[in-house]
């Protein structure tokens, strides 16, 4: 009965899944498809907790307590626009899981293996299990205790699998969030020989993966551990820091298969079922954006295997500043105006500092358009709903295929905090990190006034040409209070 009711609580949390995955699509639906993703989980982890042959229940309790206390003061403390680097963060909790489940699995496997040697020969199936039983087996234990010699060794390529894409994913992760909060240098950068590195970290894992299902010793395990977690370093290490929004979905498909690899040596099948889900849906997103980035897809995910070598162009020029006088009487002459809203604009809350220019702007009869990159640099979507919470006017919020070809005819174009999304030496500069990846074609704009607060580079920690354009002029300053300037130029 109990199993039968844990079964039923487990396919109801899987169908909430699927609707939670599937409706993430579109804004309209997210909100919704968040709520399905939260029930979803709290009915999964309350059939976990409270079925079959679990126990220590103040102990689960209490780390499910702290663990709910932890996520509710993360998320709280979290900006919107830091959502990507506390994805990646989560990611990494994941892998660990994986890692220590993985460990803990193959501690029980041993136990078991060496409880059965020290009974009598004599005793059959029934017996052992029977004096099994009364040594206090119970929980997983008791499922390894039942398992065949072969059901042992599926399980131990199981665990096997499961620790090497957890800690891969880990690592991975940590880098991920380093590049993307800004505390690791966003270049790609890889060891001498690095993917020859990788490759040989890789067929060493193999190895090990023979010696454990051979019973050398659980030191195996151990040793392919220390070699993901390289792998996984190494891997993003080796992957630019424009690319970071693939590299988040790719670790979110890792953590998924980690996640599933891990339900099958538990038995679970909720956690195989969402595992598959996640690791595959993850693993599209990461394909159609790296279509949308003209990315090879199999470049990015073995740490920029393929990609361009050689020198950089050198930059040459200066940039030139511009004052917000400067500025405003630009935009009193121009007839056609494109705002480029970036990652800049985000963290400085400058949203309804754009709305209000925007509305001044159109009330003059100025033609105001914004334009959206389809990766941005940041997750899907994010400009769109930062420009929602503005109450820009959807039907001028326009993506980069729609606009592009209208550059040559704007007056002014506007780049508010965006960097990578608006870098030309994606066209002009064949071994740039960034090369091959469209972008906004703003240079080519009569004026460009670009809101930046220094002279830093993007994620992808190059410098760029378009600051240094005859038709460029830096709004140097922090977004917000530079449009607050701006606008005290402009009549309402």
């Amino acid at each position: 009965m109990e199993m039968g009711f844990t079964f039923a609580v487990y396919v109801v949390s899987a169908v909430l899944f699927i609707l939670s995955l599937g409706g993430l699509s579109g804004q309209e639906s997210a909100k919704r498809a968040v709520w399905y993703g939260i029930v979803g989980m709290a009915l999964a982890a309350f059939a976990t907790v409270f079925g079959p042959g679990m126990g220590n229940y103040l102990v689960v309790l209490v780390m499910i307590a702290v663990g709910a206390y932890a996520g509710q003061y993360l998320a709280a403390k979290v900006e919107m626009t830091e959502m990507p680097q506390l994805v990646a963060a989560l990611h990494s909790f994941v892998g660990l899981a994986a890692v220590f489940i993985g460990f803990n699995a193959d501690i029980e496997m041993s136990r078991v293996a060496d409880l059965k040697s020290g009974l009598s020969p004599s005793l059959n199936a029934a017996g052992i299990m029977a004096a099994l039983h009364d040594m206090g087996l119970a929980g997983f234990a008791e499922k390894v205790a039942h398992k065949t010699s072969t059901e042992i060794n599926i399980l131990k390529v199981e665990v096997f699998l499961g620790v090497f894409i957890g800690a891969v994913t880990f690592t991975g992760s940590v880098v991920a969030f380093g590049k993307l909060a800004g505390k690791v240098d966003g270049k790609a950068k890889k060891l001498p020989g690095g993917h020859a590195l990788n490759a040989g970290a890789a067929i060493l894992s193999v190895v090990l993966l023979v010696m454990y299902m051979q019973g050398v010793g659980s030191w195996t395990l151990y040793a392919m551990t220390l070699l993901a977690l390289f792998i996984g370093y190494h891997l993003i290490m080796g992957i630019g820091g424009a690319d970071m929004p693939v590299v988040v979905s790719m670790l979110n498909s890792y953590s998924g298969w980690a996640a599933a690899a891990i339900g099958f040596s538990l038995s679970n099948d909720l956690l195989i079922v969402t595992g598959a889900l996640v690791g595959s849906s993850g693993a599209i997103l990461s394909y159609i954006m790296c279509k949308a980035m003209n990315r090879s897809f199999i470049s990015v995910i073995l740490g920029g295997f393929g990609g361009t070598t050689g020198p950089a162009m050198e930059v040459t020029g200066e940039q030139i500043a511009i004052d917000a006088d400067g500025v405003a009487a630009a935009l009193e002459d121009a007839d056609s105006v494109v705002i480029i809203p970036g990652y800049g604009m985000a963290v400085a809350q400058a949203q309804q500092s754009v709305s209000e220019l925007t509305k001044r702007l159109r009330a003059k009869g100025k033609k105001v358009r914004f334009a959206i990159h389809p990766v941005a640099g940041r997750l899907p979507g994010h400009m769109n709903v930062l420009l929602a919470e503005a109450k820009v006017p959807y039907d001028i919020v326009l993506e980069m295929d729609e606009i592009n070809d209208d550059f040559p005819e704007t007056d002014v174009a506007i780049v508010i905090g965006s960097n990578d999304i608006v870098n030309p030496a994606a066209q002009e500069d064949p071994n740039s990190p960034i090369a091959g990846m469209p972008v906004l074609e703003c240079w080519k704009a009569k004026q460009v006034f670009v809101s930046k607060r220094g002279q830093g580079t993007g994620y992808s920690g190059i410098e760029n040409p378009l600051f240094y354009k005859e038709n460029t002029r830096m709004f140097y300053g922090d977004a917000k209070k530079s449009l607050d300037e701006l606008l005290t130029k402009i009549s309402s």
